[in-house]
């Protein structure tokens, strides 16, 4: 499955994005899907995951209360919906499928990753 992320960009800290991931080559409806965040010097770092049937999903305690992940299948699409956000946010987003039942939250964990959508919070 081959996977593009868009929707990145400038925004204030406080301000809201959505970023949108879209899928080709087959359907994700059978993957867990995830999103990552990578800033400059700083390893790869898990940010939100939801189950292939998106009635579970988690999110890292760093995001939690202000990001969202959600899917729509029959669009072979999935969403990051970033709120409040602040300037530590910034990073290069990447979205992840992973195994159907998987759980973990490791990139490892993930096997085919989109090119990433660069966010950048200002102050």
């Amino acid at each position: 499955v081959q996977l593009q992320a868009f929707g990145g960009g400038l925004v204030q800290a406080g301000g809201s994005l959505r970023l949108s991931c879209a899928a080709s080559g087959r359907t994700i409806s059978s993957y867990r899907m995830g999103w990552f965040r990578q800033a400059p010097g700083k390893e790869r770092e898990f940010v939100a995951a939801i189950q292939w049937s998106g009635d579970s999903t988690f999110h890292a305690d760093s995001v939690k209360g202000r990001f969202t992940i959600s899917r729509d299948n029959a669009k072979n699409t999935v969403y990051l919906q970033m709120n409040s956000l602040k300037r530590e946010d910034t990073a290069v987003y990447y979205c992840a499928a992973g195994y159907k039942y998987s759980l973990g939250t490791n990139p490892s964990d993930f096997f085919s990753w989109g090119q990433g959508t660069q966010v950048t919070v200002s102050s």
